[in-house]
C-alpha cells in the first residue's frame, strides 16, 4: 500500500512540482518586471530634467522601492553611467554599459533573464527597463536577484506540496499498518488454532473474525476440526467395537481348535464337529470382517446423488430376494405406483434395502409377508420394508442402529453381528437421507427410508 501511494505520489508530484516551479519563477520575474516599470515610469520625468535635485529624488524612489522590495535596483543615465543604486557597494558614475542587459535596455527594449556575474561569483536574475522620455531613452532601470535568492522563494512555495505528499505517506502507512494488522490478527489466530489441533486438541474452534474472506476461512477451518473430531471419535468407538466383537468368535474359533485338537487322535468323530464348529466361526467371523469393513469404507464419506426411479428398484430387490425369501417360506410383495422417481446415491438405496430386506427375512416366521412400500409424502418418497415378525419396543427400535446393538432375544443366534442397521444409518449420513423404525399395523416392523427433496 505504502509502496503504491509512493508511485501515485511520484508520478503526480514530480510533475506538478516542475509545472509550480514554473509557474512561481515567471510569477516572481513578471512581478519584479511590474515593479521595474512602475519606478521606471516615476523616473522619466526626473531623469529628463537637469534640476539639481535630480540625484536626492532618484534616491528617494530608491528608497522607496527597498521598503517593499529586496532586490539590488541600479539607474543609469542614456550613456549607460551609474546615477544611482541602494547598494552602497557601488560607484556612482561607473560605466555599466558592458552589462548586455543594460546594452539591450539602453537600445530600447525591456530584458530579463539569469546570467553568470563576477561580482557576486554565482548567477543573477535580473529585469531592465528602459525609461522613456517621449520616443528618447534617456536611462535605464534594473532589479537584480542572486539566482539562490529567487531558489528559496520558489522552494517556500514548493514546500507545501513536500508536506503534503509526506502526510499522505505517512497517512498511508498508518493505513496499512491498521489494515496489516486486521488481517494479520485473525490469520495468527488461525494458525494458532491450526497447531493446536495438530497437537490433538480437536476442541479447538477459531474465532471468526477479520475480513470477508478470513471470516468464511476461519468458517472452513471449523467445520473441518468439527468434522474430523467427529471422525476420529467415532472411528476410536468403533476401533473399540470392533476389537470386543472380534474377540468373542476368535476366542471361540481357538477353543474348537484345540478341542479337535485333544479328540483328534481319542475320538476322530468329536474332532470332527469341532472343526465343523470351527468353520462356521470362521465363516462369521469372515461375515464380521465384511461389515466392519463396509462401514469403515461409508464413515464420513458424501456420496454423490442422481435420479432414479425407486419403483423399478423395489420390484428388482423383491426378485432378488425372492428365492431366499421361498427357502424360509415367506413371500414378498411390492406396493407403488409405476413412476416413482427420486434424487438419491444409487449404492446407498440398494444397500439399504438389502439390509432391511436380510434382516425381516430373518425374524420373519413361516407363512408371513414382506412387503416393499414405496410411497409420496409431501415432497419426500418413504420407502417401506414391512415384516410380520415379533417387532421391537420402543426402546429397541432406537438403538437398533446402534454398533454391534442386538435383540436380546437373538443374543443366542450366532448369525447376526450387529452391524447390519449400524451400515444403513452410515449410509443414509453419508446420502442425504433418513432412516428410522417404526411399528408395523401387522405387529412387525416397517424399516423406513425417507428420501427428501424429490420428484
Amino acid at each position: 500500500m505504502v509502496g503504491l501511494v509512493l508511485a501515485v505520489l511520484l508520478a503526480h508530484d514530480i510533475p506538478l512540482a516542475r509545472h509550480l516551479s514554473q509557474i512561481e519563477r515567471d510569477r516572481t520575474v513578471t512581478s519584479i518586471e511590474r515593479d521595474a516599470f512602475t519606478y521606471g515610469a516615476r523616473l522619466s520625468p526626473i531623469l529628463s530634467s537637469n534640476s539639481g535635485n535630480r540625484q536626492s529624488q532618484i534616491q528617494m524612489i530608491l528608497d522607496d522601492y527597498s521598503q517593499v522590495g529586496d532586490g539590488t535596483i541600479v539607474v543609469v543615465d542614456g550613456k549607460g553611467y551609474l546615477l544611482a543604486s541602494n547598494d552602497p557597494t557601488v560607484t556612482i558614475g561607473a560605466d555599466y554599459v558592458s552589462r548586455p542587459e543594460i546594452a539591450t535596455a539602453l537600445l530600447g527594449d525591456a530584458t530579463s533573464g539569469t546570467r553568470m556575474s563576477s561580482s557576486i561569483g554565482g548567477k543573477l536574475a535580473y529585469v531592465a527597463v528602459p525609461v522613456f522620455s517621449g520616443p528618447n531613452v534617456v536611462g535605464v532601470l534594473r532589479i537584480t536577484f542572486p539566482q539562490s535568492v529567487l531558489d528559496a522563494d520558489v522552494s517556500s512555495r514548493l514546500r507545501g506540496v513536500l508536506m503534503s505528499a509526506l502526510f499522505s505517506v505517512l497517512m498511508a502507512i498508518v493505513v496499512a499498518i491498521i489494515f496489516a494488522r486486521g488481517v494479520a490478527r485473525p490469520l495468527l489466530k488461525l494458525r494458532e488454532a491450526t497447531d493446536e489441533l495438530a497437537k490433538g486438541n480437536l476442541l479447538i474452534s477459531a474465532e471468526e473474525e477479520g475480513p470477508k474472506e478470513t471470516i468464511q476461512l476461519a468458517r472452513s477451518f471449523n467445520t473441518m476440526a468439527l468434522r474430523l473430531g467427529g471422525l476420529i471419535e467415532r472411528q476410536r468407538a468403533f476401533a473399540g467395537d470392533a476389537s470386543h466383537q472380534l474377540r468373542t468368535p476368535l476366542t471361540s474359533l481357538r477353543l474348537r481348535l484345540e478341542q479337535a485338537s485333544d479328540q483328534i487322535s481319542v475320538s476322530p468323530e468329536i474332532a470332527l464337529e469341532h472343526i465343523d464348529a470351527a468353520l462356521a466361526e470362521t465363516d462369521r467371523l469372515g461375515k464380521l470382517v465384511e461389515q466392519l469393513l463396509h462401514l469403515a469404507r461409508s464413515e464420513g464419506a458424501l456420496l454423490e446423488k442422481e435420479r432414479i426411479n425407486v419403483s423399478e428398484v423395489i420390484e428388482n430387490k423383491a426378485s432378488e430376494w425372492h428365492y431366499l425369501a421361498d427357502e424360509r417360506s415367506v413371500s414378498i410383495t411390492t406396493e407403488s405406483r409405476p413412476w416413482v422417481f427420486a434424487f438419491c446415491n444409487s449404492l446407498a438405496l440398494t444397500e439399504i434395502i438389502d439390509n432391511y430386506m436380510d434382516n425381516a427375512i430373518e425374524v420373519s416366521p413361516e407363512g408371513s409377508t414382506i412387503s416393499i412400500i414405496a410411497h409420496e409424502v409431501g415432497s419426500q418418497i418413504e420407502i417401506i420394508v414391512r415384516d410380520e415378525g415379533r417387532g421391537l419396543t420402543d426402546e429397541q427400535r432406537l438403538r437398533a442402529f446402534d454398533r454391534f446393538w442386538r435383540n436380546s432375544l437373538d443374543s443366542n443366534r450366532r448369525q447376526g453381528s450387529g452391524l447390519g442397521l449400524a451400515i444403513v444409518a452410515q449410509l443414509a449420513q453419508a446420502g442425504g437421507l433418513t432412516v428410522e423404525l417404526r411399528q408395523s399395523p401387522k405387529g412387525g416392523v416397517d424399516a423406513v427410508l425417507i428420501i427428501s427433496g424429490s420428484n
